[in-house]
């Protein structure tokens, strides 16, 4: 699966959030200052040649639609950031997110309750 760039991925969010849309609808859905109809057309006729779109022909337009789901692609895009910045460790990903970010008491409880909620038995 390849690496989207931000304009795909903000596309690509939207067709997850809005389901098969028209480039209209897309483009209706982005905060100002909205890209060009024919950038957006652009950007998702690309992710449909990378395979992350397909669409379906009503008349002269084409609806879109996602064909890699969200889970799907932020698992890869997680599995990625591991490998690419933490030696492949799960571990130093938690480790630097949890020297950078302020936990209350509450969200490191939830934290642990959840990793021992995956811990194999």
């Amino acid at each position: 699966m390849e690496v989207l760039t931000k304009a795909e991925e903000q596309v690509m969010h939207l067709l997850w959030n809005l389901g098969p849309s028209y480039v209209k609808d897309l483009v209706a859905a982005m905060p100002a200052p909205r890209p060009a109809y024919t950038t957006v057309s652009t950007i998702v006729r690309i992710l449909e040649e990378k395979g992350f779109v397909k669409h379906e022909a009503h008349g002269r337009t084409h609806r879109y639609q996602a064909r890699v789901s969200k889970e799907a692609y932020g698992s890869r895009s997680m599995k990625r950031l591991v490998r690419d910045y933490f030696e492949g460790s799960p571990k130093e990903l938690l480790s630097f997110f949890l020297d950078r970010e302020k936990l209350d008491a509450q969200e490191v409880d939830a934290l642990l309750k959840l990793i021992r909620s995956k811990r194999p038995s």
